[in-house]
C-alpha cells in the first residue's frame, strides 16, 4: 500500500494516519499486498532488463531499488510528493534515473517514451474515474509492445456480489483510514483491457501483509524486531495495526495480492 497521500509522516498522530504511512513509521519497508514474493514475480513478467522504465507512485522507494537491481536502460519515476521524489533519487542514482514530481495521471512524459510502466498498490487506493486515468496514461507513455505491471489488492472470488464488495471496502477505509478500493481478478483484468492492453497475465499471492511470517520474510530478522520494538512503546499505532489485523484476518478468505501485465499493441 504505497497511497497518494503526503509523504512527510511529522505531524500526524498515529490514531488518525492513513495505515500504510502509520506502517512506514514504525519500520515496514514492503508496504505491497502480496510482498516480495510476487513484486519479483511481477518484474520478471515485465522484462526490466535493458528496458526504458517508469514506475508511477515510487513512495519510498523500495520497488525502485528491486527495479535498478534487473538493471533497466533507464529509470524515470513519477510521484506527487516533493519528499519521495527525494528519497527515491538516492535510490536510483545507480542507473542515473530521474524522478519527476507530478500526478499519475497526468506525467507530462513524452507519448510513447517507455517500454515499462509499474505501479504497485496505488491503484487501490483510487476511484475509479482516478483508476481509469492512471491506465490511460501508462497506455500513452509506452511504446508498441510496452508492458504495463501492476500489484493490486484484490477480492476474490469473481462472482463476489457488490453488496460485499461494498461492505469489505467499508470496513478497510475504517480501519486503515483509506477509501482503499480493490478489485476482483477479472475487474483488475478488465480496466487493463478497456484502455487498449492485450495478452493480459494474471498472478497472484496470499494478502499477508501483516502475518508475522510475511513481515519476516519481507524485513529480515532485524526489519521486524525494529517493527515490534517501535510497537511496543507506540501505544496508538500498536492498537491501530491490531485493528488492521483484525480486519484482514477477518476477510481473509475475500482478500487477496493481485498482478498483473499487459502488452500495448504493436500495431
Amino acid at each position: 500500500m504505497t497511497g497518494r497521500e503526503a509523504l512527510p509522516l511529522a505531524g500526524r498522530c498515529d490514531a488518525d494516519m492513513p495505515g500504510h504511512w502509520l506502517l512506514a513509521r514504525l519500520g515496514k519497508r514492503v508496504l505491497r499486498p502480496g510482498g516480495l514474493e510476487l513484486t519479483t514475480r511481477v518484474l520478471a513478467a515485465a522484462g526490466i532488463g535493458g528496458a526504458d522504465v517508469v514506475e508511477l507512485g515510487p513512495g519510498l522507494g523500495r520497488t525502485a531499488r528491486d527495479i535498478v537491481a534487473l538493471r533497466p536502460r533507464s529509470y524515470v519515476g513519477v510521484d506527487d510528493t516533493a519528499a519521495a521524489t527525494e528519497a527515491v533519487r538516492e535510490v536510483v542514482k545507480p542507473v542515473d534515473g530521474t524522478v519527476v514530481v507530478a500526478d499519475a495521471a497526468a506525467t507530462g512524459l513524452p507519448g510513447a517514451s517507455a517500454d515499462v510502466v509499474v505501479g504497485e498498490a496505488m491503484l487501490t487506493m483510487q476511484g475509479d474515474k482516478a483508476k481509469r486515468a492512471i491506465v490511460a496514461e501508462a497506455f500513452r507513455i509506452l511504446r508498441p509492445g510496452g508492458r504495463y505491471a501492476i500489484h493490486e489488492l484484490g477480492l476474490k472470488p469473481d462472482s463476489m456480489p457488490q453488496e460485499t464488495k461494498d461492505d469489505i471496502r467499508r470496513d478497510l477505509a475504517r480501519s486503515i483510514k483509506v477509501n482503499a478500493r480493490p478489485l476482483t481478478a477479472a475487474e483488475w483484468t478488465q480496466l487493463l483491457s478497456d484502455a487498449g492492453f492485450e495478452d493480459i497475465k494474471v498472478d497472484y499471492a496470499p494478502m499477508a501483509l501483516l502475518n508475522p511470517a510475511r513481515v519476516l520474510a519481507d524485513e529480515g530478522l532485524l526489519g521486524a524486531l525494529r517493527i515490534v520494538g517501535n510497537l511496543i512503546v507506540r501505544g496508538a499505532a500498536r492498537r491501530r495495526v491490531i485493528g488492521m489485523r483484525l480486519t484482514f484476518h477477518r476477510y481473509r478468505h475475500a482478500l487477496t495480492a493481485v498482478a498483473a501485465v499487459g502488452v500495448v499493441p504493436s500495431s
